[in-house]
């Protein structure tokens, strides 16, 4: 098979645009809508009465930070959005029907992916389910200061699931290896 690399979406085939874009924009909206419900929620501390101690706010600012850094630049901007980009790249060259239909679930990996990659995506989905269940449980301003960090994180990785796939299609971006079995990535070669 070709370079994944030397793809890219001809402007032409809109039907292969639409097949990425509905990957990598339903991946988007998949972390959007957690924001969408957690954000009130991480708000709440800030605006509710009686309000934080200066611990309290302390932590709620750090965890910010520190999930801003470690969920929205290392986990999602370093590694997952652009995997994302480059299965919703493979996706839109190699369409198929349960592929398409459930294009959003393709992209990040939760089927037609390699099994360690699946085996990793699945332990991580059971992880985020136990702490999402264990978190509800915590009383404000607690439960704040955890979302708070959530939301950013999502947010973060929300849009860089769209940046990275924007500047892959336009070519300002190498694909990485998209995991998908039987498929032979080749590395891109350095750019001119």
């Amino acid at each position: 098979m070709s370079s994944a690399a030397t793809d890219s979406i001809d402007e032409s085939d809109t039907g292969a645009m639409w097949i990425g874009m509905w990957g990598a924009g339903g991946a988007a909206f998949l972390l959007a809508t957690s924001v969408w419900r957690l954000a009130p929620l991480a708000w709440e501390p800030v605006v509710g009465d009686p309000g934080m101690n200066t611990f309290q706010w302390a932590l709620y600012i750090g965890f910010a930070a520190f999930n801003a850094w470690a969920e929205g630049y290392r986990g999602f901007q370093l590694k997952m959005s652009p995997h994302v980009a480059s299965r919703a790249l493979y996706l839109s060259r190699n369409p198929t029907p349960l592929r398409v239909l459930l294009a959003p679930l393709f992209c990040i990996s939760l089927f037609g992916a390699k099994r360690r990659r699946l085996v990793t995506r699945y332990a991580i989905l059971l992880v985020i389910i136990c702490l999402i269940v264990a978190v509800r449980m915590l009383a404000q301003p607690w439960r704040g200061i955890i979302d708070i960090g959530v939301v950013i994180g999502l947010s973060w990785g929300a849009a860089t699931i769209l940046w990275s796939y924007y500047r892959l299609v336009s070519g300002d971006a190498d694909p990485v290896d998209p995991d998908i079995p039987g498929y032979d990535f080749e590395p891109s070669a350095e750019r001119n």
